[in-house]
């Protein structure tokens, strides 16, 4: 196996780690590391488990067994983010993998936070330390992607979401359609208890009257917003409230206001088998939109697309 093939295999392991992270990490990214010895046992492993406490590498390093710190001199570890390089609410894991003298650092992506963004790495260097940088990037990238947009974009990461029927329409001739089956109405509620906001246009609200919380999963609601003239969106207002992801769940006018300026970074469509002869068209997938994955759930179709830039 090729060192390359060796760092792919423990991030992947980082960003299984990571992952644990997603519901209470926040507004901090998710953060997975991994510590492996010269002979390829992991003696060490940890991750983000919450804003304010630990970071990964603290945690990796605090599951050394006492009998396995002499290895650490040979060791390598793996961190699916660039160490912090600042004092925060914790002190600088750059400092902390310096003081525990492991031989080499193996990194997944560069932190766009302004405090960061490769001090992190340089202290490592600078520290005389082995560093490599970029395995399985694009990875480590996708996961933080909400984080990445926030900072990079100093908006929140959008989602636009809606369910169709077969053939093209989110409504029965202007009325309300159940659409989603209930295994998919709970997919939905889990991907709101993810998520910091969710968004509907004033007749959607009018209309139908939802609740937009998380009552088919476990986890917090999202911050509920609706979109009218007397209420528009302000995205550094959602900035400045740390509101790093946004559900825009239609109607279509909605959803379209925020297609046509591009403001947008996720398209989730459920489409069922079901037809009606008439409705409400169903906003058109843009053309540079690059489609990730499909699933199937009691015969309805989940399609997920993201924007092009992010590919």
């Amino acid at each position: 196996m090729s060192q390359q093939e060796i760092d792919e295999r423990y991030m992947r392991r980082c960003l299984q780690l990571a992952a644990n992270g997603r519901q209470n990490a926040k507004p901090n990214p998710m953060v997975g590391a991994v510590i492996v010895s010269a002979d390829g046992r992991i003696i060490g492993e940890g991750y983000h488990v919450r804003c304010g406490e630990g970071h990964a590498e603290v945690n990796a390093f605090a599951s050394v067994r006492k009998d396995d710190e002499p290895l650490l001199k040979e060791a390598t570890i793996y961190v699916s983010l660039e160490p912090c390089s600042h004092y925060g609410k914790t002190p600088p894991c750059a400092d902390l993998i310096i003081r525990k003298g492991v031989k080499r650092a193996v990194v997944g992506c560069i932190d766009p936070f302004a405090e960061v963004q490769g001090r992190g790495i340089q202290k490592l260097r600078d520290a005389g330390m082995e560093v490599t940088v970029g395995v399985l990037e694009k990875d480590c990238q996708l996961l933080n992607r909400r984080f990445f947009t926030y900072h990079r974009l100093q908006r929140p990461y959008i989602i636009l979401k809606w369910a169709q029927t077969n053939n093209g329409f989110i409504d029965d001739h202007g009325k309300p359609l159940a659409i989603s089956t209930p295994f998919t109405k709970m997919l939905v509620h889990k991907l709101r208890a993810e998520e910091d906001a969710i968004l509907v246009g004033r007749v959607t609200n009018e209309r139908e009257h939802p609740l937009l919380n998380v009552r088919e999963w476990v986890g917090p609601d999202p911050k509920r917003l609706v979109l009218d003239h007397q209420h528009p969106l302000d995205l550094k207002n959602l900035f400045d409230q740390q509101i790093q992801s946004l559900i825009v769940e239609g109607g279509s006018k909605a959803l379209q206001s925020f297609l046509d300026q591009g403001l947008w970074d996720e398209i989730r469509v459920e489409t069922s088998p079901i037809t009606v002869d008439d409705g409400t068209p169903a906003p058109k997938i843009p053309v540079d939109a690059v489609i990730t994955d499909s699933q199937e759930y009691d015969g309805n179709k989940i399609t997920r697309w993201i924007n092009h830039y992010c590919s």
